[in-house]
């Protein structure tokens, strides 16, 4: 139960033109919508016509009965759901963002985060682009469009584009006649595709949003991928791939998936088990129950159960009816909501010595008023186990983790932190075991660099937020005398 800011989620269909779209990517937004709570859309496309809805909230809060039949029918559609890590909460920032360019329209769903927007955006803005959001969506789409002006079909457009864009993206783009899955080189964030038996192509964040609608798993989008979905084949472009090293986000198997999810042929479910084993291993005590922080710490307390012999008990009664503590914008929110999620079952805890596994702490305030909750419920000793290491760095991949400001690990030495939060003890999985959760070599295959190691990019230089936030006094100060000599340099050349 993490104070970590979601990935987004981005779902894709192509088919049938009876085919109800819309209603599709519903149901696999609402699968999906674990990885954005913030706002989501949808776009369908009616033989290039294409119809748009998208709104603030929840997927059950944005569509209905009457505004999902509005969007048509269609052969094609993209949906999203978004917490957004690069601009605001905007209603303007929710996604897809649709383009109108006299080479036809263009709808683009992404998750992840540029490291190089700032740059990109500045270039842009110079060349007279004028952007609506203030996300790196709409750069991309730029960039996007730029190069469609040039190149022959919108593979190449996206392939010349890749050229440029850097950091973590998976994108889902539709074209009048095209729908396009594409994965940064890197690989930092999940991208799947399937088929259903009518013949529909599907792709999607995870492979739980497949089976929520009935689409068969065919494989994962490679890193540096481009799949094409045009009617009558799937064409693969791999232009891309292998031009950088393989590093998907740890964090996606430890926290941010689905635990039905499968990512890269691997488990979710058994990959969080596999980290409450090693993290038995790494930090055994005697303890009379293990209970799981709900949703994601509960696989990874079954693996120290098991692991350590202690029985494991159901701890916590959760209320199903609120989001993500991380998702509710501001400090003071996400701690009110802590106080009507959980429930603690003094049943299970009353008299015992509790090891209480969460997925991961970041802040340090989450897990703060659960131990209360656990102390309150009667329990004698509460060890704190985290199945991720702890987070020392910001992530510029799509984690809200900006900064090192509020990290607790950065704030305080290990040794203290447990009573910082009102632990008996505190204990983490090391990075060195973390290749061990998804079975590769070590430091191969995945990014951890929000837990120290080195980042696979260069670091963003830019500010991200440069343009939503308001204006200083020192920059007020700056673009008035830019006017006045602007201003100046007109009364010379009048009166030359």
């Amino acid at each position: 139960m993490s104070n970590l800011h979601e990935e987004c989620a981005v779902f894709g269909i192509y088919g049938q033109h009876t085919e109800d779209v819309a209603r599709t990517v519903y149901y696999g937004l609402y699968a999906l919508q674990h990885r954005g709570q913030e706002g989501c859309g949808i776009v369908v496309n009616d033989d290039g016509l294409f119809s748009t809805y998208k709104d603030r909230g929840l997927v059950s809060q944005v569509f209905n009965k009457q505004n999902l039949s509005s969007l048509g029918l269609g052969q094609a559609a993209i949906g999203h759901c978004r917490y957004g890590t690069t601009g605001s909460g905007d209603r303007n920032n929710v996604q897809p963002i649709v383009v109108n360019h006299h080479k036809g329209r263009m709808a683009i769903a992404h998750n992840g985060n540029l490291v190089n927007a700032f740059e990109l955006r500045q270039e842009l803005e110079l060349q007279g682009s004028i952007f609506h959001t203030t996300s790196d969506t709409e750069v991309i789409a730029y960039v996007i469009t730029k190069e469609r002006i040039e190149c022959g079909s919108i593979e190449e457009a996206v392939s010349h584009a890749m050229d440029k864009i850097d950091g973590a993206y998976s994108l889902i783009i539709m074209s009048p006649a095209k729908m396009l899955a594409a994965r940064d080189p890197y690989g930092f964030r999940p991208l799947c595709f399937g088929k259903r038996e009518d013949g529909t192509y599907v792709a999607a964040s995870e492979t739980c949003a497949l089976d929520a609608i009935g689409a068969t798993y065919i494989r994962d989008v490679e890193p540096g991928e481009i799949v094409v979905f045009d009617g009558t084949e799937v064409r693969s472009i791999k232009t891309h791939c292998k031009e950088k090293p393989h590093k998907m986000c740890i964090f996606e198997y430890l926290y941010f998936a689905r635990p039905d999810s499968v990512i890269e042929g691997k488990s979710v479910h058994e990959a969080r088990v596999r980290a409450g084993s090693l993290l038995a291993m790494e930090h055994p005590v005697e303890a009379d129950v293990v209970v799981g922080v709900p949703d994601s710490g509960l696989d990874a307390a079954i693996g120290y159960s098991k692991q350590s012999g202690i029985p494991y008990g159901m701890g916590f009664i959760k209320n199903k009816y609120i989001g993500r503590t991380f998702i509710a914008p501001g400090q003071k929110n996400r701690e009110d909501k802590v106080r009507i999620k959980l429930n603690a079952i003094s049943q299970t805890l009353k008299g015992k010595r509790v090891v209480l596994v969460d997925d991961s702490i970041v802040r340090g305030t989450t897990i703060t008023r659960i131990v209360r909750l656990v102390r309150n419920a009667g329990a004698k000793e509460v060890h704190v186990r985290s199945s991720a290491p702890p987070f020392t760095d910001p992530c510029y991949y799509g984690t809200d983790v900006d900064s090192k400001d509020n990290l607790i690990a950065c704030q305080h030495p290990l040794d203290k932190i447990a009573e910082v939060i009102g632990a008996d003890s505190v204990g983490y999985l090391s990075v060195d075991h973390l290749n061990m959760v998804i079975g590769t070599e070590p430091g191969e295959g995945f990014c951890s660099s929000c837990f120290g190691t080195p980042y696979p990019t260069a670091v963003p230089t830019g500010q991200k937020d440069r343009f939503e936030g308001k204006i200083s006094a020192s920059e007020r100060k700056k673009e008035k005398e830019i006017e006045r000599k602007e201003n100046s340099y007109d009364m010379y050349l009048r009166n030359d």
